[in-house]
């Protein structure tokens, strides 16, 4: 019987190494003071910040769901690895964390060099906008777990914290006010309802045009990372609610206490043009729940604070909270 090599199972060693070379330049373009060592190790290393008076770390892993098949669909790979950042690093701001180093998993069935190169360029640019360092990562090439062609992404990002800062609702109060930072667009979650009403339904092509972009330009366009807006701001802010899957609905009574609701006007939301379109065919309540409806991030802040945001981001009022039971009202 002939020899059977790795490489005839279906992994090829030769194209993960290409990657890693590929992939060199993007990873030292992240690198901050803290990281120790480089890329090729067994692990990444990171020394601990000095300054903190009780430090604590947090962490948050999160993936960007099935705007990976648009973009598979598409054959565009240089937006989602931003996607897979800001859902990672957005998340450890509600917590008064500042990110300090990231990591990804990509799995495979078959390794296409230029594509995975594409997507770490991709991660890389979301390090470089959350201000965090690319530690390391794992490429996994799996033939038989995967379909030709697919992939599959997951990040993992370590942030810091002052104990004293993380639990954020007992800082919130009746009076409060809303601010709405935007969305970039749909960012990365209800896409399988998505593509069930535009590509489905609708029949509509990736390559129409909407709203003067191609239609999977305006569909693949990465999540709005808010790390920048949070350090030049947290000292104005009470608490803050990452808007992703389950939208303004269920994720803004996460940050309040048992006796207060948020009262949110729909008539101040910016909504964008894509959620527009897509409520002629979905339930208003149904979208207010599945998706951002164009705020990417809610602030609650002291009325008191409120004209130091709003000039020093794009930040615009939406709603106040109020003595009542913990929900969203919407008016």
């Amino acid at each position: 019987m002939s020899t059977v090599s790795y490489k005839d199972a279906g992994v090829d060693i030769d194209a993960g190494n290409q990657f890693v070379e590929n992939i060199k330049p993007h990873v030292k373009s992240t690198l901050i003071p803290g990281v120790l060592g480089g890329i090729g190790s067994f692990a990444g290393a990171f020394e601990l910040p000095t300054g903190y008076k009780n430090p604590v770390l947090l962490s948050g892993t999160d993936g960007v769901g099935t705007k990976l098949k648009l973009a598979i669909d598409s054959k565009k790979f240089d937006t989602v690895g931003i996607d897979l950042v800001a859902m990672c690093t957005n998340d450890l701001l509600c917590n008064f964390g500042e990110p300090l180093f990231f990591l990804d998993y990509y799995a495979t069935a078959k390794l296409e060099v230029d594509e995975a190169t594409d997507v770490v360029k991709g991660i890389a640019q979301g390090c470089i906008q959350s201000e965090c360092a690319l530690v390391g990562g794992e490429t996994a090439e799996m033939p038989g777990m995967y379909k030709e062609g697919d992939f599959d992404l997951a990040g993992f990002c370590v942030g810091i914290a002052e104990k004293e800062e993380l639990n954020r609702i007992e800082k919130v109060n009746a009076g409060d006010v809303l601010l709405a930072l935007p969305s970039s667009g749909i960012h990365s979650n209800g896409f399988s309802l998505v593509r069930k009403l535009l590509l489905e339904k609708l029949e509509m092509s990736l390559e129409d045009e909407f709203d003067g972009k191609a239609l999977k330009d305006v569909l693949l366009e990465p999540t709005r990372i808010y790390v920048k807006e949070f350090k030049a701001n947290k000292e104005n802010i009470n608490a803050l609610a990452h808007i992703t899957g389950g939208g303004i609905t269920e994720n803004l009574p996460r940050v309040l206490p048992e006796n207060l609701k948020a009262i949110v006007y729909k008539d101040k939301i910016k909504t964008l043009p894509i959620f527009d379109f897509m409520s002629k065919y979905v339930e208003s309540e149904e979208m207010y729940r599945t998706f951002n409806m164009g705020v990417g991030m809610v602030l609650v802040v002291n009325p008191a604070n409120v004209d130091a945001i709003l000039a020093n981001t794009d930040a615009y009022v939406i709603g106040e909270l109020a003595k009542g039971e913990k929900e969203v009202e919407y008016k």
